[in-house]
């Protein structure tokens, strides 16, 4: 059996000289799939995606990328590798329109991503109508589909994103994890951490429940729905 387009196999780790948060973590994902990782706060979720996208130190275990181990490779340079990253605060420049936002995720790029501007107009109108428009100045669902849409600029081979829809309402929610799946339609594997564990579920084609930085369940989103013990531990009965 092949390896997932995205691993990090076996992660332990933690920031800096501190004490192991994540303690031999695996996260994988392929092409056209959503995964997401669920659990208690305090749960090492963030602290996974983090290792992943190496923000943190990984004392063992390794991340690869389509085959090739990036263990070492900075975030500068697993994104020049096609890494995507969202992360939960901090993820637009409010005092840029909406453009320049989607612009300023071109700037690896060194060929024409105009067409690619509207790839993220298309899946997210409100962007296109608010284009000229301060990012500060607009709605948390929206400032989050900018910051989805600057990613997107890059042409990612992997779209990781750290809590999508905090801070927003239920009806956002569920308007952004529409645009989660037209993504992973296109192909790109996505990588989601979430609070909204139900809802994550559903839409995960593959999950992960982390409890003190360790695997605790592994499986589709329907096979940990309807798993009792997560429904009890995690899912509120």
């Amino acid at each position: 059996m092949s390896e997932p387009f995205l691993i990090g196999d076996a992660m332990t780790g933690g920031y800096g000289r501190g004490p192991d948060i994540l303690h031999g973590c695996t996260i994988a994902v392929n092409p056209g799939e959503i995964a997401v990782i669920v659990g208690p706060n305090g749960a090492g979720k963030s602290t996974a995606m983090k290792a992943i996208f190496g923000m943190l130190n990984v004392r063992s275990g390794a991340v690869r990328l389509d085959g090739e181990d990036i263990t070492a490779l900075s975030p500068q340079e697993r994104v020049l590798k096609g890494m995507g990253f969202v992360p939960q605060v901090r993820n637009i420049f409010p005092s840029m329109t909406v453009e320049e936002n989607l612009e300023m995720g071109a700037f690896i790029r060194t060929d024409d991503f105009r067409e690619t501007m509207e790839q993220v107009y298309d899946l997210f109108p409100i962007l296109r109508d608010k284009r000229y428009q301060a990012a500060g100045e607009l709605s948390g669902g929206q400032r989050q589909q900018v910051a989805v849409g600057r990613a997107l600029m890059t042409k990612p081979k992997v779209l990781m994103l750290d809590e999508p829809t905090a801070g927003v309402s239920p009806v956002v929610m569920d308007e952004l994890f529409d645009r989660i799946i037209e993504v992973s339609r296109t192909g790109i594997p996505i990588l989601m951490v979430e609070q909204n564990a139900k809802q994550a579920l559903e839409i995960a084609d593959r999950a992960y429940v982390l409890v003190q930085g360790a695997n605790a369940h592994t499986g589709t989103g329907k096979e940990l729905l309807a798993d009792p013990e997560v429904r009890r531990s995690f899912l509120g009965g």
